[in-house]
Formats: C-alpha cells, structure tokens, sequence
C-alpha cells in the first residue's frame, strides 16, 4: 500500500517511476537500466536493503539513494549515510517532503545548489511545476515540462530519444514511435523555433546561452 501510494504521488508530481518489490529483482533492475534516484527500502523480501546498497556502491554503482524505512534508531540511520545512502526518511512521512528530499538530492547529483533553473529567458521551477519565458508563464503539459528540465539540465549536452524516453516513460507505459518529436514541436512553439535544436542523426539539445 505503501509503495502504491509513492509511486502515485511521484507520477503525480511529474516523476517517472519503476517499482520491484524485492531485493534480487532490484539489484537487477540496477545492472540493466540508468536510474536518476533509488528509493530503496532497507526491509525488502529476499534481502537486506543495506547489503543491496552495500554491494552497488561496492560495483562502482553511484546512483544517489534515498533510504525510506521505518527503522529510526540513530544507530539505523548513520548506518545507512555511512553505507554510502545520500539521505535517510523515516516513515511515516508525508509525501511532499519526499518529493522535496528527492529534488534535492537530484540537483545535489547535477551539481546544481539553486532550486530554479534558468537558461536564456526560460526559467523552470521543479517544485512549483513551473515554466516562465521572459517573466510570462508558460502552459507545459507534464511531458513537455519532463522534455525541458531533461535538456535544461544539462544545457549543451546533446540528448538522444531513447534517452529522453527513458525520462518520459516507465516499463509498463507504451511508447508512441513519434512521441518525443511531438514534445519537442510543442516546446518550440510555445518557447521559440529556436530554443530547441536538433542535432542531426544524434538527438535534441537546448540553444547555446552564447
């Protein structure tokens, strides 16, 4: 029920969300998809949360994880910071503070210490949910808005579909052949020809702030 409920809240919030429910089929999940974040719980089925934080860290894994766990002994949580976890949430917890306990972990892991990004006259507001260009609020729909903060992130960087699919959608979502072109026309329109550029044969990067 639990789990049910977080990954609403976060698809709510404007997440994409992947859910295992054990310790064998998360270790799996990690060695053959890129995660942003990993909440992991330290009582799962089939093993011991920490020993699976353990072992990635152990492999060179460097996903930031944010433990969620009923255990709340002091001794509890320094174990977890101390086995390389980069927060810790006791439940119960109310699900605004952990979609702002994942935001900022995720700027932590893009370098990024301002919670708005800005980038030319287009600035994006993760926890507002919030699009303004040259001061003037913008209408994104969540797609749009998860295609934008993807490119925002990491301006200059040149993104391929697959990997902005891969923001866009979780495993048991269909994927339209066209979907990521659709997104990017609309930003276009609604932020300018120009903001978007196409790399050709590579993918899809935000213009130069030069």
């Amino acid at each position: 029920m639990i789990g049910a409920a977080i990954c609403a809240g976060l698809r709510a919030q404007g997440f994409t969300v992947d859910w295992v429910r054990t310790a064998s089929a998360s270790a799996h999940a990690q060695r053959t998809e890129a995660f942003d974040l990993l909440l992991l719980d330290l009582g799962l089925p089939g093993g011991d949360g920490l020993e699976l934080l353990r072992s990635l860290r152990k492999a060179g894994d460097t996903v930031p994880v944010l433990i969620i766990t009923a255990r709340d002994a002091l001794e509890d949580r320094v174990r977890g910071l101390d086995a390389g976890a980069d927060d810790y949430l006791v439940k119960p917890f109310e699900l605004q503070e952990l979609a702002a306990r994942v935001r900022a972990v995720l700027r932590r892991k893009g370098g990024r210490a301002a919670p708005k990004i800005q980038h030319l006259d287009v600035e994006l507001d993760p926890a507002a949910h919030r699009v303004t260009k040259g001061g003037t609020e913008v209408a994104l729909s969540p797609r749009e808005f998860a295609v934008l903060e993807l490119l925002l992130e990491r301006p200059g960087a040149v993104l391929s579909r697959a990997q902005i699919e891969q923001r866009l959608y979780g495993w048991d979502e269909e994927v339209g052949s066209n979907a990521v072109e659709v997104h990017i026309h609309s930003l276009r329109r609604k932020l300018g020809a120009d903001f978007i550029r196409t790399v050709r044969g590579v993918g899809y990067r935000v213009a130069s702030s030069q």
